[in-house]
């Protein structure tokens, strides 16, 4: 019941990697593998070694389906918010480039906004994506 009113309101809850695997594995690439993902009531995202998977279910039955992705290479920037007291929820923004060649004069970017519940342990996820976001930095100034 908890996972069900948290992602009503909006926040995402941990899903298996087999349980991903079986329902969304279709998406794959060859070779891909699936490192983590989060749910919320009808929309998914996933974690891959090579890039976030958002899978939203559109329509009132969700059998419209709209699948993008996000390279972790163009991952440059990452921004973690913890909840508050009341109703704040826990959130991490991206911020990702969008042009098909990342080095250029003037890249296009965008960026995306998950949120939690309070209680999820949002460091972990933070510190990988940071990490990546950190990698991609160096490499693309060098």
């Amino acid at each position: 019941m908890a996972n069900l009113l948290s992602g009503l309101f909006g926040n995402y809850s941990e899903v298996s990697v087999q349980e991903l695997f079986q329902q969304y594995g279709q998406y794959l690439m060859a070779e891909e593998q699936i490192r983590t993902g989060f749910k919320l009531v009808r929309d998914t995202f996933i974690i891959t070694d090579e890039r976030l998977i958002l899978i939203d279910h559109q329509g009132v039955t969700g059998r419209k389906t709209r699948v993008a992705s996000i390279h972790l290479d163009a991952i440059y920037e990452v921004t973690m918010e913890t909840a508050g007291t009341g109703f704040d929820d826990s959130e991490i923004t991206i911020h990702y480039i969008t042009s098909p060649y990342f080095k250029t004069t003037d890249p296009h970017t965008a960026s995306y906004k998950f949120e939690f519940g309070k209680k999820f342990n949002l460091q972990p996820i933070y510190v990988a994506l940071l990490t990546l976001a950190h990698q991609n930095h160096k490499r693309l100034n060098a």
